[in-house]
């Protein structure tokens, strides 16, 4: 009985209590009489942020009118992806960024496409594959670039090296930018996220690494993927921040403290966003084979990031409710135009196929294609 008692013992030891992150997306409290005309702080909650290797940012946080009317109205402009209940994280991180800094992410990159120097209509024109779209109606729904966006990225997990090597790139160029690096908890086990890890940190790179928990990668819980879901603790010897995904304001201050990491050449840092979306994984799934109705429904009626921040304006003093309604309705005639004029714009011709394969003067004498015969001569 001993000897069965010693080999059971490991599966049943004590683990040490953990504190439990906030996640609610409206916890965070006034600490000055808010001002039409100048900056007044607010405090997040007490558990908003966790900390691996490293302090914490500030729960002190210094907002504007402007700037949360502006984050609201962003919030409500990121329309029809599949990222739909993690609008605090794209907006949040695009508003502590500046337009040097560099972003790259997976597939669900739409918002950010946006953020980042493209517009509705190009995004729509890309998901219907015509020309007006940001990448001339050949990349699709996965594959849409701006000059300070870099995808869009369709196989898992492959942006991460992708974006070691942008922070390697502004290394050299000795720019003091950050390159935000995205990937979700589907993608924190790939043997390449790792490698590059191990890479940034040997290099003392300034990229922090962005794990946007959502909680499911496709249709498996995080639970029963990972044996160490506290994804910031996964860099070894990069240290980590995991924050509040749900409320702007935490995310607008996360990025804000990872972005002043990387550039006082302390190296990369993890950090990760704990989130939710609230639909399918993707147009093909419903959302609710492997999760209940009743999670989902509770996740949108309590912990809204949009409501949320909207709650904040209403209750700051900072517009009205009809004030924040016309926000809407400005938001939804602007993709209801650029929805109609995508729908204008031709579709690409066979010869812009054979375009954007290679940077524009460095092309081969021709290209081959599908057949043998089928060549292509530039």
């Amino acid at each position: 009985m001993a000897s069965l008692a010693r080999l059971r013992s490991p599966l049943f030891r004590r683990v040490p209590f953990a504190r439990a992150l906030q996640t609610s997306a409206d916890t965070t409290q006034l600490q000055d009489q808010p001002s039409d005309a100048k900056p007044f702080t607010v405090k997040l909650h007490d558990e908003t942020f966790h900390g691996y290797k490293t302090d914490t940012p500030s729960l002190e946080v210094e907002v504007s009118k402007d700037m949360l009317i502006g984050m609201y109205k962003k919030m409500n402009s990121c329309f029809c992806h599949l990222a739909i209940g993690q609008e605090a994280v794209s907006v949040g991180m695009h508003s502590a960024m500046t337009w040097d800094d560099l972003l790259i992410t997976s597939y669900r990159c739409h918002p950010f496409a946006v953020l980042r120097g493209g517009t509705v209509k190009g995004v729509i024109s890309e998901l219907l594959g015509r020309q007006d779209g940001m990448s001339n109606g050949k990349g699709g729904s996965m594959h849409i670039f701006t000059p300070r966006f870099f995808g869009g990225n369709g196989i898992v997990g492959a942006q991460v090296p992708l974006g070691a090597g942008l922070a390697l790139a502004q290394q050299y160029h000795g720019k003091k930018n950050a390159t935000f690096t995205m990937y979700g908890d589907g993608a924190a086990n790939q043997g390449q996220v790792f490698e590059s890890f191990n890479m940034a940190k040997l290099w003392n790179l300034p990229c922090v690494f962005v794990c946007e928990n959502n909680k499911y990668g496709m249709g498996t819980s995080a639970e029963r993927s990972s044996a160490n879901t506290q994804y910031y603790t996964r860099g070894d010897s990069i240290p980590g921040i995991q924050a509040n995904g749900m409320d702007i304001i935490a995310c607008y201050q996360a990025a804000k403290f990872a972005r002043e990491w990387v550039n006082a050449d302390k190296g990369p840092l993890l950090l990760e966003y704990v989130t939710y979306r609230y639909g399918g994984h993707s147009m093909s799934d419903p959302g609710t084979t492997y999760r209940t109705r009743d999670e989902v429904q509770r996740m949108r009626s309590t912990q809204d990031p949009i409501r949320a921040l909207q709650r904040y304006i209403e209750e700051w003093g900072l517009a009205s409710e009809e004030e924040l309604k016309q926000f809407d309705k400005d938001a939804k005639a602007e993709v209801e135009a650029s929805v109609e004029e995508a729908k204008k714009s031709p579709e690409p011709s066979m010869v812009d196929f054979w375009t954007d394969i290679y940077y524009k003067g460095t092309e081969p004498p021709f290209m081959r294609g599908r057949e043998r015969e089928e060549v292509h001569y530039y």
